[in-house]
């Protein structure tokens, strides 16, 4: 399964959300991520966190939506938002018409300096919760309507 992460800034909520459903997911899910409006770069404290839980880090860059819209991107089964202002904006036409569902979390990078480790902390733990009710479920097998179904559920 190919799962776009959706963000505005694509430098943390994104970037942790692409690490985990790759690298957790026993090979079922390859993910990208990207941004509305890029930062571009990765949020210094995404890289340590995802160093820290033991993930590789080369490689994850802060990038455009719009790589995703060109007809020679990887054609994504299911987009998912990990923020709120992104999942209200409008997005462009993905190829094969995937799936789509927001999975919001706080911003991280929006907090204060000394509170930004334990949001990080907070909005990993979140999108890593909700990525094991991802990899529970048999995505291989599931109908159409009841995978989207289930990403709706498991980003409220």
């Amino acid at each position: 399964m190919n799962i776009l992460v959706l963000c505005t800034g694509n430098s943390a909520r994104s970037i942790l959300l692409e690490s985990i459903l790759t690298h957790r997911s026993d090979g079922r899910i390859t993910a990208w991520s990207a941004g509305s409006r890029p930062a571009g770069k990765v949020h210094p404290q995404s890289i340590a966190l995802l160093c820290e839980k033991g993930f590789p880090t080369d490689g994850l860059s802060s990038q455009s939506w719009d790589d995703y819209a060109k007809d020679d991107a990887p054609v994504m089964d299911a987009v998912i938002t990990a923020c709120g202002s992104a999942a209200a904006e409008d997005c462009p036409y993905w190829p094969g018409a995937p799936l789509s569902a927001n999975w919001g979390v706080e911003d991280p990078a929006a907090a204060k300096p000394d509170d930004q480790h334990a949001a990080f902390a907070d909005a990993y733990r979140l999108l890593h919760d909700r990525a094991q009710q991802l990899f529970a479920m048999p995505i291989e097998t599931m109908s159409r309507d009841d995978l989207q179904s289930a990403l709706n559920r498991i980003g409220t």
